[in-house]
């Protein structure tokens, strides 16, 4: 398991866990990143928001966000 900022592109997993306060977790149960959730990362570049493929929708996470999530990767 790995965080989704550790994650390259192309990487395709479940979300396995998310870690911080109400607030953040709130806002990504919002968009659908739920435990369990299946999620591609489409990008991942140095110090740019990383962005995700996941329930048929792209979403965009800042870099400390996506510290949070962490991802189960499929092999």
């Amino acid at each position: 398991m790995q965080s989704i900022v550790n994650s390259k592109p192309g990487t395709i997993g479940n979300v396995a866990k998310l870690e911080g306060g109400f607030r953040f977790l709130s806002r990504v149960t919002a968009i659908g990143l739920t435990p369990g959730c299946p999620v591609e990362v489409l990008r991942n570049e140095k110090n740019l928001p990383v962005l995700l493929y996941s329930r048929d929708t792209m979403i965009a996470l800042s870099r400390r966000e996506g510290e949070k999530i962490i991802l189960e990767v499929s092999t």
